[in-house]
């Protein structure tokens, strides 16, 4: 007797969820105040001018938002918004592609579009610049230059490395965005917001324990969220207190703090081994066995604004809050700066 195929569940991806979770509206979203009241003006403008936005650069540490604010303005505007990234245009024919596509008032969202070739970089200019784009047809003798001209699109371009942007690109952008780590605050409102939206029972305390976790980014936060209610569902019965919360992200070895294994053992490399520092990025990544790239990326840039270490031209620096979190006592020379 053959086996019965499985019948195939209708629940949503992880994609759809996290795209769930996001803010369609200006006012629905939490935090940057600053940058809020700035993307309203040019909403407010644009619409006053009935002409698609300036283009626009978002930076900032991922997880922050820019991929969310970038379909926010396209809502707001009306705009559909096409996606892509800087690795995924290879070829001048890539590019070529997305922008004759292009209908008048669409947006062109761009992630990572620091790691754009030099040669796109190029192609680009006209394209934002004059809304026209010159495509070489055919090779050798038989070569020719034809322009065609693009409706008046807005690009939004996102980067992690606003500092690896090439001067001329940057000065295409009217104004650059930088987006900040969220306070506790906002991300508190964050979790209650998207615990609803999931159905997790989630008593009040919990939220704030969640929030102070989640390194000031909304999307750590609303991972750790779908942890916890896993956790509180296998064991709790599905309702997510305080204690439950803690539990949970203990077993993830997440402290109150926000650090994570690997940040504790970087952390106990530099104030042991490196005796507080200075140590190279490469020297410290091979004694906790982890890529620089990673490190650099990953977690200095939150030890960095939390004040456990510091960058010099020597190497990384162990700060005195380093040895308070891992229970140690700073040396003399460390212990002036507390």
């Amino acid at each position: 007797m053959s086996a019965k195929p499985l019948e195939k569940l209708n629940t949503p991806s992880g994609d759809a969820i996290e795209q769930s979770l996001r803010p369609s509206r200006l006012t629905d979203f939490t935090g940057q105040p600053k940058l809020k009241d700035r993307l309203g003006i040019l909403i407010d403008s644009a619409r006053a001018r009935s002409q698609p936005l300036d283009h626009l650069l978002l930076s900032g540490p991922p997880g922050l938002g820019k991929t969310t604010l970038a379909h926010i303005l396209g809502a707001e505007m009306n705009a559909t918004v096409r996606t892509t990234s800087g690795p995924a245009i290879e070829k001048a024919g890539d590019l070529a592609g997305l922008l004759t596509g292009l209908q008048e008032g669409d947006i062109l969202f761009i992630d990572e579009i620091h790691r754009l070739a030099k040669v796109i970089e190029e192609y680009l200019y006209p394209a934002v610049e004059d809304f026209r784009i010159d495509i070489v047809i055919d090779q050798g003798p038989a070569a020719r230059s034809v322009r065609l001209n693009l409706p008046r699109f807005t690009l939004i371009g996102a980067t992690t490395r606003a500092g690896l942007l090439s001067a001329p690109l940057r000065s295409r952008f009217g104004v650059a965005h930088r987006l900040d780590y969220y306070s506790v605050e906002d991300l508190t409102t964050i979790v209650q917001r998207s615990a609803s939206l999931l159905e997790v029972r989630l008593e009040p305390q919990a939220a704030p324990e969640i929030a102070r976790r989640c390194r000031g980014t909304p999307r750590i936060a609303n991972n750790l969220l779908r942890w916890v209610r896993d956790y509180s569902l296998a064991r709790t019965q599905g309702t997510a207190s305080a204690a439950t919360a803690i539990a949970a992200l203990e077993m993830l070895e997440i402290d109150q703090h926000g650090l994570d294994e690997m940040d504790k053992r970087l952390l106990q490399a530099l104030t042991g081994k490196w005796k507080g520092g200075p140590a190279g990025l490469h020297s410290l990544a091979a004694s906790v066995g982890e890529e620089p790239g990673t490190l650099e990326e990953v977690h200095e840039p939150y030890l960095i604004l939390e004040g456990y270490i510091q960058r010099t031209q020597q190497g990384r620096v162990a700060l005195p809050r380093a040895y308070e979190v891992l229970g140690l006592k700073p040396p003399a020379s460390q212990s002036t700066l507390l």
